[in-house]
């Protein structure tokens, strides 16, 4: 695929480092996939992949963003796919949500969110976040940068 004009546009790696942020919990815990936004692929929006494996100790803090922004959670049974087979607690504008269920959540831009808490994970549980921004971590003014 090296050869082909679109070789450029397929994100295989997690490029933390160079985002502002690290990933605190372990290997055991979570693995980092690929990453993808502006300082990527000129132009592109961001996303960001991980698994988790286990509980986390480690979350964004509560911040917002001027940008809407989709997380996702996929519980890794095939054979039950809407089952999380696990739990995640998700922080919005204040309120606490448990998400049991293979699922999307939606966040409007301005919208107070996090933190983020992976409670249990029976199984591996795949989470992406993306946004129509072409940097994720622009956050409004006075907001954390983790």
């Amino acid at each position: 695929m090296s050869g082909s004009a679109y070789a450029k546009y397929v994100i295989t790696q997690p490029i933390v480092e160079e985002h502002g942020y690290e990933v605190k919990d372990g290997p055991e815990t979570i693995a980092s996939m690929a990453y993808l936004d502006g300082g990527v692929v000129p132009g592109a929006f961001y996303c960001e992949t991980h698994w988790f494996y286990g509980p986390t100790k480690y979350s964004p803090k509560e911040h917002t963003h001027d940008f809407d922004e989709t997380l996702a959670f996929f519980g890794g049974d095939p054979h039950d796919p809407m089952n999380l087979c696990g739990e995640v607690h998700l922080s919005i504008d204040g309120e606490r949500l448990v998400l049991t269920e293979s699922c999307l959540v939606y966040i409007p831009a301005g919208t107070k969110h996090c933190p983020m808490n992976i409670m249990r994970a029976d199984k591996p549980i795949f989470h992406f976040s993306m946004g129509n921004a072409t940097k994720a971590y622009e956050r409004e003014a006075g907001n954390a940068n983790d």
